[in-house]
């Protein structure tokens, strides 16, 4: 499926049923000078994915509906969003919950952060992330190039064999007769 999102910028998806909570990620990520995208829900996450891509999904992790586990789990099993890498933030109190992280990269966080955050680490980690989009849209591309130069290069050999195969059948013909008249 191909996205509806055509410029070559990086988009965040921020997934959060708290206001407050996706303004402070706005505020903290802001400066980055990337497109950021909000949800309120699971679904809502689930729509925007599937309407163009990103390079990261910072994902709530108590939601109402679908929670964040769940919605993680649902990018994981699509073809065109199992690679998103998703940061997990979730409340203090729900941190300390046993099983929270091991859950959150068990459905293949990135990361898990806990709120507060501290907006000097969360601005890092999404650069460090934004970056490694970045670097991994340029291989592709250069994949792509490679892929096109190897086409071209296959058909030229293919056209070069086919001219020897024709030069080829004269001369054997050619040989045939002399033999049989000498």
């Amino acid at each position: 499926m191909e996205y509806t999102h055509t410029t070559d910028e990086a988009a965040i998806l921020l997934v959060d049923d708290m206001e407050d909570n996706l303004v402070a990620l706005e505020a903290v990520l802001g400066t980055l000078d990337v497109p950021l995208v909000r949800a309120t829900s699971g679904e809502e996450a689930m729509k925007s994915l599937l309407r163009q891509e990103f390079a990261l999904i910072l994902l709530d992790v108590l939601m109402p509906g679908m929670d964040g586990f769940e919605t993680a789990a649902h990018i994981k099993r699509l073809d065109q969003t199992k690679d998103v890498p998703i940061i997990f933030l979730t409340g203090a109190e729900s941190a300390t919950d046993a099983g929270y992280a091991f859950r959150g990269y068990a459905t293949g966080a990135a990361d898990f952060l806990t709120k507060p955050f501290d907006p000097w680490v969360l601005r890092t980690k999404v650069s460090v992330f934004l970056e490694l989009h970045r670097k991994n849209r340029q291989l592709r591309r250069l994949l792509e190039g490679e892929r096109d130069r190897l086409g071209e290069f296959a058909l030229r050999l293919e056209a070069v064999e086919r001219q020897l195969t024709e030069h080829k059948r004269p001369t054997e013909h050619g040989c045939s007769e002399a033999d049989a008249s000498g």
